[in-house]
């Protein structure tokens, strides 16, 4: 199953083209499997896996995670930051215009270090995330 995630070949020009939108729906998509896989060190419990999980990955709290790791990263990764919160998209529902805007970004910056293949930088980032969401983690 991995192999066949990781298994897709996409210029970084084709990647920078796309609308971050895209990078961010994937992003959105690993940061929701890191998370949870990151709390099962916390609990088994599907329901508090659930809930923990929940807080961590809203706009609200991705909002915060981001400004704790903006000095860590490059100056092209917050470039990928700054096209996925500049991007137009829908009114979110239970944020504020800005938290769900920057958490937009911070997921394409996630969507765009795994559609680059840069995992590496990829699991440094989502762990220093993770790490700056530990208020949430309880």
């Amino acid at each position: 199953m991995v192999d066949s995630m990781t298994n897709f070949d996409i210029s970084p020009s084709e990647i920078r083209e796309m609308s971050p939108l895209i990078s961010a729906h994937i992003g959105d998509a690993y940061w929701h499997l890191y998370v949870r896989t990151r709390l099962l060190k916390t609990t088994k419990n599907v329901r508090k896996l659930h809930d923990l999980s929940a807080k961590i990955v809203s706009a609200k709290v991705q909002a915060e995670i981001y400004k704790k790791i903006e000095s860590g990263l490059s100056d092209e990764e917050r470039d990928s930051f700054r096209r996925g919160r500049n991007a137009e998209s829908h009114a979110p529902r239970k944020s504020s215009v800005a938290e769900y805007h920057a958490s937009t970004g911070f997921e394409t910056l996630l969507g765009e270090l795994f559609l680059k293949k840069n995992f590496s930088r990829l699991e440094e980032v989502c762990t220093a995330a993770f790490d700056a969401a530990e208020n949430y983690r309880n």
